[in-house]
């Protein structure tokens, strides 16, 4: 079934310069995908995926060359794009002819991800071949396939993405359970926690886990003392502590970092925002948490989930500190920026974001290296009005396109704008309009 809500609001794709195939040879050259949402001890789940991969290109004649493999990612929350291992693939296709996958759920749970899937196989020439456990040959969709075998992958998809929906209901009904008996169900643990066997014998709770737990105590300490968050996190950054995600995955026995906003880390860094999140949550005071507050009884008591990190006066005197220091004014932001994803800083490459000014109607575009944890020589900003006319302009007298430009088409089309950082100090005609000698708008795909 395709989504024919998405279809009907999107335009029709842009013209694309046609994709150079690949040598012909007489065995075509396949990469196997495998993927796990879960990944456990026990598991044999990437083995029958092998086997089933193997059999697929044995039967259609290809020769294997390769694997991405993702371990422990949600086809359903993540993209075959944004993957660690497939992604990095998916930016060589000239590497091979076919990607093959032991089941459509393992490539997709998302009838979008599998229209974008699709749409990069016809772009670079590429065939996409999904095992079928029920039948004897697999699904094979090349640059060329005609209409029916599109709808086949689109209801295949649309099957997958249902399952992984009634999967989360009932996943979401159990939690519901655990939270009201105050035991541990899974997700990333609190920072200055660790997972223990619950007291009943049954399940698991938190107890503190005092590696973290000596760093939670050191940074309320620094808050007290009047150090920010940003110097705070800086502080973190030079002593090599794991933030809350690395910390866990550690705990787990898995690889640290991962991949965020098309890049690759080996392990993720101290921002102001992963502090305030740490600092903010009613875990500290041993409190089962849900969606950010606190989870309560039916005589409306805190459900525990552990020991507290912090009493309630302690808790309570932190939170007094933060508040002090935000006066609580947050002009209203745009929900969604045009150029979130396609803008960014010549100083270090990294996106900007948009930035409201306060007793302003407008607002910016900056570089945010700082939130990333990094420093910027050059960051740049520029009037988000400004940046967004510039953009649109170029993308319509490039492609010969009227009407409205969404962010969905710049995306699609691989527009990139970049922006330098701009002199200090100029006159009235600096109100005028953007300096276009600070921006540069190039087309191509992107990560």
């Amino acid at each position: 079934m395709a989504d024919t809500s998405r279809s009907a609001d999107m335009p029709k794709p842009s013209p694309q310069p046609s994709q150079p195939a690949s040598t012909p040879t007489e065995h075509p050259r396949a990469l196997g995908a495998v993927r796990l949402s879960y990944l456990t001890e026990v598991t044999t789940s990437p083995g029958r995926q092998r086997a089933s991969i193997q059999l697929c290109t044995e039967r259609l004649g290809f020769t294997l060359i390769g694997e991405a493999t993702d371990l422990g990612v949600s086809a359903h929350k993540v993209s075959p794009f944004e993957r660690p291992s497939l992604s990095a693939w998916l930016q060589r296709p000239d590497e091979y002819d076919a990607i093959v996958w032991s089941h459509v759920d393992r490539a997709v749970r998302s009838v979008a991800h599998m229209s974008e899937l699709v749409e990069w196989g016809q772009t670079h020439a590429r065939t996409l071949v999904f095992g079928l456990s029920e039948e004897h040959q697999p699904l094979v969709v090349t640059p060329q396939a005609d209409g029916y075998t599109i709808r086949h992958c689109m209801n295949l998809a649309y099957a997958a993405e249902q399952e992984a929906r009634a999967i989360s209901t009932r996943l979401t009904s159990a939690h519901e359970v655990l939270r009201s008996t105050g035991r541990y169900g899974g997700g990333l643990v609190p920072f200055g926690c660790k997972k223990a066997p619950h007291p009943s014998g049954v399940g698991w709770c938190l107890a503190p886990d005092p590696q973290t737990l000596i760093v939670v105590h050191s940074i309320v300490d620094d808050v007290h003392s009047g150090l920010s968050l940003v110097a705070i996190a800086h502080k973190l950054e030079a002593a090599g502590v794991l933030v809350p995600r690395d910390r866990h995955a550690q705990l787990q026995g898995r690889p640290t970092g991962g991949r965020r906003h098309g890049r690759d880390f080996e392990r993720f860094r101290w921002t102001a925002g992963s502090l305030s999140k740490i600092l903010r949550t009613p875990a500290l005071m041993g409190h089962r948490v849900h969606r950010g507050t606190t989870v309560r009884d039916a005589e409306g008591a805190p459900v525990l989930i552990g020991p507290p990190l912090l009493t309630e006066e302690e808790f309570q005197a932190l939170q007094n500190i933060l508040n002090a220091r935000s006066n609580g004014i947050h002009p209203k932001r745009r929900k969604t920026s045009l150029l979130i994803g396609i803008a960014h800083c010549a100083g270090c490459n990294g996106r900007m974001y948009f930035a409201t000014r306060k007793a302003y109607a407008y607002g910016d575009y900056v570089c945010r290296a700082s939130a990333r944890g990094t420093t910027c020589s050059a960051p740049a900003a520029m009037r988000a009005s400004w940046l967004d006319e510039y953009t649109v302009s170029q993308y319509r007298e490039s492609f010969g396109v009227d009407g409205t430009v969404t962010r969905q088409q710049l995306l699609r089309d691989g527009v990139r704008v970049t922006v330098t950082k701009g002199r200090s100090g100029g006159g009235p005609e600096r109100l005028a309009g953007p300096d276009t000698s600070r921006l540069s708008f190039t087309l191509g795909s992107h990560p």
